[in-house]
């Protein structure tokens, strides 16, 4: 544990309630007391481990009254998850975003070990190196994946 990072603690303490819940509500300023840290530091958290790419929708309401609720995104059937997917890839979609709609579709036994592998290498920012746009490439290849998952 001494090697985690701070965000790492707060993502896990999280996931943690959601696995016994099906949502969280949060305040930041209690979030931040209980690890003593900067509310920034929870913004950081959800904005960056609590994602859509990642499987989550985060809602939130400013003010002294305010929360952030972040519910696991849950999809009826694999259509529906690769629909999910689909729509969360814009016209310059970054290697990070890629490689987090794969992680999710694996995690979700949508796909093997083997084809995320597969999935990774063909996305990957280094054979999309030799482009001029890669980002606007794995768009496209992505979505076209993504298509072919849906309709197998």
């Amino acid at each position: 544990m001494q090697n985690e990072s701070m965000s790492d603690i707060i993502a896990t303490y999280i996931n943690k309630i959601l696995q016994e819940q099906e949502r969280i509500e949060i305040q930041r300023k209690q979030m931040a007391d209980r690890f003593q840290c900067v509310p920034s530091q929870i913004n950081y958290v959800i904005k960056t481990r609590f994602t859509p790419e990642n499987g989550y929708v985060v809602e939130s309401k400013r003010g002294g009254g305010g929360y952030i609720r972040i519910m696991k995104l849950d999809i009826a059937d694999e259509s529906d998850f690769i629909d999910a997917m689909l729509a969360m890839v814009d016209e310059q979609t970054s290697d990070r975003d890629a490689a987090a709609i794969i992680t999710n579709l694996y995690n979700n036994e949508i796909i093997s070990k083997r084809e995320a592998q597969l999935m990774y290498a063909a996305l990957d920012k280094d054979a999309l190196s030799l482009v001029d746009h890669p980002n606007r490439l794995r768009s496209e290849i992505l979505r076209n994946l993504l298509v072919k998952l849906k309709y197998q």
